[in-house]
């Protein structure tokens, strides 16, 4: 899909916050007529349901730089357990509130200490770690999935990915992202970006000589 308003607001960088909050209501939109049995789904995130994910999604979407230090100084410098905190402080009592806490903040500009563009590509990541398991498809606007590889290729922050595909080359075959050199790695480039941040799920949609070296890499790092 070719979204020629995405197209513009990118070209032009009238900034990311408007992909961010279009793609979590996107993800709110999909997630309207859940089932109990559906919410307890287990993500593609190990030992999270699809509930939990999005609980996890609209905690990073409620901390600022204040918040994100307290919290890491309450749990002394332990990443996973702020995580984790930060995430039953969202969960709710049921799914209904969980959905209605993530609605929430879809309009949200609040933010850890990070570029708005890992908040993107955040809400795609985990957008899938969702809906994959759940059978949902979205068809995402190149342009934006395209940025979300750009900036995914050359950073291990908050997940490792630059480390991941060291020694292989990226080709998307239904854009224009392609990094590296090495064995060769193709595919959509929301595959890429899904098994550049560990997600094996998706490496069945990869082809290349280089595409059983990236499936062995998912889930190090």
């Amino acid at each position: 899909m070719n979204d020629p308003a995405v197209a513009t607001a990118c070209g032009r960088g009238t900034g990311v916050w408007p992909l961010v909050h279009a793609e979590r209501a996107a993800l709110a939109a999909d997630l309207a007529d859940m089932t109990d049995e559906q919410w307890q789904t287990s993500s593609l995130c190990d030992g999270l349901t699809v509930r939990e994910v999005l609980a996890h999604l609209t905690a990073g979407a409620s901390l600022d730089t204040v918040r994100w230090l307290a919290g890491v100084i309450r749990c002394r410098f332990d990443f996973d357990k702020q995580v984790a905190m930060r995430l039953a402080e969202q969960l709710g009592t049921t799914p209904v509130e969980t959905l209605e806490r993530f609605r929430s903040v879809v309009p949200s500009t609040t933010k850890p200490p990070l570029p708005v563009i890992a908040m993107l590509g955040e809400t795609i990541v985990h957008g899938e770690d969702i809906r994959r398991p759940l059978g949902f498809r979205r068809d995402y606007p190149n342009e934006v999935v395209t940025q979300v590889a750009e900036y995914y290729r050359g950073t291990d922050l908050v997940v490792v990915a630059k480390g991941r595909i060291g020694g292989l080359k990226l080709v998307a075959d239904d854009g224009p992202f392609t990094t590296g050199t090495g064995p060769l790695v193709s595919g959509p480039t929301l595959a890429l970006i899904m098994a550049m941040t560990g997600r094996a799920a998706f490496c069945d949609e990869l082809d290349g000589a280089g595409a059983e070296v990236l499936r062995s890499r998912c889930g190090v790092g």
